[in-house]
């Protein structure tokens, strides 16, 4: 009887460990922690790799490498309908940041195809008009080290010169508010 007890017993601490460990890996990231290390596909678009700062050739980047104070994460998919409704204020975000001269070269923008190909991503980029950067994530390998957030996801990270790239911003919805969010971006910048 003890050595089944025990042996139940084990099963269920085993079981107890690997949903534990399993629930760790799908949280998103927090402000204040550091964006986990993700390796982005380098944009084949020669003026996407400019608007990063990043150099031609190499098969994929790391958000360390882009040119600026703070990135802009946006995670959509090609086939939320609330990523496609939200398309027009994420462009208007981006206008907006690259004619405040206080804000162009410090704040930069991609967003991440969660499941999508490079044909998708494409395709939502011209379906919407999109300028800036979209990176495809067609095997969720991106998605999954983020905690495999629904869409649209919002996420900003301070770039450091140290390699910590610190989470300052992070949540799930739609821009409803871009003055707003704008406004919690150009604070963040000014206390570099």
């Amino acid at each position: 009887m003890f050595g089944k007890t025990s042996g139940l017993m084990v099963v269920i601490l085993f079981l107890f460990t690997v949903i534990a460990v399993a629930a760790a890996e799908s949280i998103p990231p927090k402000v204040g922690t550091a964006l986990p290390d993700i390796d982005l596909l380098m944009p084949d678009n020669s003026a996407d790799r400019k608007y990063l700062g990043l150099p031609s050739g190499g098969k994929t980047f790391q958000v360390g490498r882009i040119k600026a104070k703070v990135l802009i994460i946006q995670i959509y998919s090609m086939y939320c309908p609330y990523c496609q409704a939200d398309a027009p204020n994420v462009n208007r975000l981006y206008g907006l940041l690259e004619s405040n001269p206080a804000l162009t070269g410090k704040v930069k923008l991609i967003g991440i195809g969660a499941g999508n190909t490079s044909f998708e991503v494409a395709t939502y980029k011209k379906k919407y008009s999109v300028a800036f950067p979209l990176i495809p994530d067609a095997d969720f390998k991106i998605h999954k080290i983020i905690g495999e957030v629904r869409t649209p996801y919002f996420i900003a990270v301070k770039i450091t010169d140290g390699g910590r790239n610190e989470v300052v911003y992070s949540r799930l919805g739609a821009l409803e508010d871009v003055e707003q969010f704008l406004g919690q971006i150009v604070r963040t910048v000014q206390s570099n």
